[in-house]
């Protein structure tokens, strides 16, 4: 008789020891399947990373270099005191040289500056000062408003994190340069009933009759947790403008400069190459170029755990799945003793018996691999998502504890902030806005973890057999039967 029709005879013959075959396999595949799962979804989970998470490099002056020159000149002063930490606003010229890299996808300009209120009044709060701290003391003066002139509104840190939203009107794009378009707060807006297309007029702080009009495009929202801005002032006061405007308002010896460039790399695997060549254009004495793929890192090693601790999973199930059916097809052979003693002494070759019962398997394989179908996505969900908790929850504290209190300003002394340097948390550094999100593991079962599966279940059953059998085939035919 055709080994495969007897193994189908056998298999529905004995229905009570099929269905636990059936149970255990599925038991089985369903952990493997679900590390699989897992495994592919932490995979992909990095891959999009690099797209939705980003990678950038910051152009600015170098403070540490300006600082160590400003403690020289203090040091050989005839009048022992403290000099004034002087930055070089960086070279457009040098941004756009910087940005020609493929792996950049754009480019944020990044302009701060302040002026006074001339049309409308601002936002004031109890204690906040008013912005007449920088009027005081001998320090350089500051304005009332502060103005962020940007590239594009899109890409500032709070606008990309959704703290900051646009509530009414758009945006600035890089289609604003050389315009007096500007973006305000809600709360300024809502004060002195301004609207979209109104027109607002500042006043430049060292020279009153120098004015400015500007027209509102959009409003915005800032954050409920929004930093008070330079110098006091109430971060409704902040407004966002063209960097060409900013510079304006500067001075013009602050055509085509900038303080800080940011650029948005497409790739963040390449970040260390694309600084490299950064690095060749500018100036390393004057000007530093910092990188901030934090957010890509923290989720690239949060799921280079989950995928570790998921293919340990397959494997050790895989393992444990062998020798628990090796165990089963063990005594189910021993107990068809008599069965196989008949068999090979009817001449029947002992591959075939082997082969009846691999195929036996194989068919409680087909059905397990269904049932595990079923439940292995439901059981991969749950503990994927454990694992993405567990793993980010243990990332972010070691981040922490490793960033609390660490002096912050990059080498910024203490007793004040250098001229033209990021205010009002607004423009503040990617590395303190840019906070990476919970990450949802999403696993999705298809054809390629079916086959992984498959392939998998088909070695557990091969080698099951074979272990199971080995004790059995090895005697005579008369040995068999003789003992049975």
């Amino acid at each position: 008789m055709n080994f495969i029709k007897r193994a189908w005879l056998n298999t529905f013959a004995k229905w009570g020891r099929t269905t636990l075959l059936i149970l255990v396999t599925a038991a089985i595949l369903m952990f493997v399947l679900a590390g699989l799962l897992i495994s592919n979804a932490a995979n992909k989970a990095t891959e999009q990373a690099k797209q939705n998470v980003g990678s950038t490099l910051t152009l600015s002056a170098n403070r540490e270099a300006a600082f160590k020159k400003m403690q020289s000149s203090s040091s050989s002063s005839s009048n022992g005191r403290p000099g004034k930490i002087s930055m070089t606003p960086v070279k457009l010229s040098d941004a756009k040289e910087i940005a020609k890299n493929s792996n950049i996808s754009n480019y944020n300009v990044m302009v701060n500056s302040s002026a006074d209120a001339k049309s409308f009044d601002t936002v004031s709060t109890s204690g906040a000062g008013s912005g007449m701290m920088g009027k005081m003391g001998g320090g350089s003066s500051t304005g009332d408003i502060t103005i962020n002139g940007v590239t594009d509104t899109s890409m500032v840190d709070s606008f990309k994190s959704k703290s900051s939203k646009i509530t009414s009107g758009r945006g600035l794009t890089a289609d604003d340069e050389d315009t007096n378009n500007t973006v305000i707060e809600s709360e300024l807006a809502e004060q002195d009933n301004l609207k979209v297309g109104d027109t607002i007029t500042l006043k430049n702080i060292s020279n009153s009759k120098k004015t400015y009009k500007l027209k509102i495009v959009g409003i915005y929202k800032a954050s409920a947790n929004a930093s008070t801005g330079m110098m006091g002032n109430d971060p409704a006061n902040t407004i966002y403008t063209s960097y060409t405007l900013a510079n304006t308002v500067k001075g013009s010896k602050y055509k085509d400069t900038a303080d800080s460039v940011t650029f948005n790399i497409s790739n963040p695997t390449q970040t260390s190459s694309v600084k490299k060549a950064g690095d060749k254009v500018i100036d390393t004495d004057t000007y530093s170029l910092t990188s901030d793929d934090a957010s890509y890192q923290t989720v690239k090693k949060s799921m280079g755990a989950v995928s570790g601790f998921a293919n340990k999973i397959v494997w050790l199930v895989a393992v444990a799945g062998t020798i628990i059916l090796a165990l089963i097809v063990i005594l189910m052979v021993r107990e068809r003793r008599y069965e196989i003693g008949v068999l090979l002494s009817l001449g029947e070759a002992r591959w075939k018996i082997i082969g009846q019962f691999f195929t036996e398997m194989v068919m409680v394989l087909i059905v397990s691999l269904v049932i595990a179908g079923a439940g292995g996505q439901v059981v991969g969900n749950k503990l994927g998502q454990q694992l993405v908790s567990s793993a980010q929850t243990t990332q972010t504290s070691s981040t922490g504890s490793q960033t609390t209190g660490q002096p912050g300003g990059g080498g910024v002394p203490s007793g004040g902030r250098p001229s033209g340097a990021p205010t009002g948390g607004h423009m503040g550094g990617t590395a303190n806005s840019q906070k990476a999100k919970q990450t949802k593991l999403q696993t999705q079962l298809n054809a390629t973890e079916l086959g992984q599966l498959g392939g998998f279940g088909l070695v557990i059953m091969f080698l099951a057999v074979m272990i199971g059998s080995f004790g059995v085939l090895r005697p005579e035919p008369k040995k068999v039967l003789i003992d049975d």
